[in-house]
């Protein structure tokens, strides 16, 4: 059976992908549980259309980060964090966490694919990260705080 998928499953495929399953699997699991659709005609329309829609407010952020990342540059962003007395980190920070402070703290919204970290920050202290958009790299500076 031939499925739209709503977000991202695993094993399966990803949000807005056209899927081939099989049909008990659709039935009992994917479409009850709203993880996809049918791939009728009229979903396969609206498909074209969200992905154009995807497509465009993410070129309007890129552009939109793009203007602002000068102000980024050099910026610090502190984020406390729960940490043991080694400073060692309970729970490492992950683009997920950082995301929300850069917005909180700057104003501007990062996707998480421009943001590069190559993995997640385990220690109270500086840490310096970069955002890539296009061809341009600004780095700015994590500050963990143990709490």
């Amino acid at each position: 059976m031939k499925i739209i998928l709503n977000q991202d499953v695993s094993k399966v495929g990803k949000k807005y992908e056209v899927k081939n399953v099989a049909d008990g699997h659709a039935l009992n699991f994917l479409i009850p549980r709203g993880l996809a659709v049918a791939a009728t005609v009229g979903a396969l329309k609206k498909l074209e259309i969200a992905r154009t829609m995807v497509a465009v407010e993410k070129k309007v952020q890129e552009d939109l980060l793009l203007k602002n990342l000068k102000s980024l540059d050099g910026a610090k962003i502190e984020i406390a964090e729960k940490a043991n007395d080694k400073g060692h980190l309970f729970a490492g920070l992950h683009k997920e966490q950082i995301i929300p402070e850069i917005k909180k703290q700057t104003g501007f919204d990062v996707l998480p694919e421009f943001l590069i970290l190559e993995k997640p920050i385990k220690e109270i202290g500086e840490q310096t990260i970069e955002i890539k958009v296009q061809d341009k790299t600004v780095k700015f500076v994590v500050v963990v705080k143990g709490v």
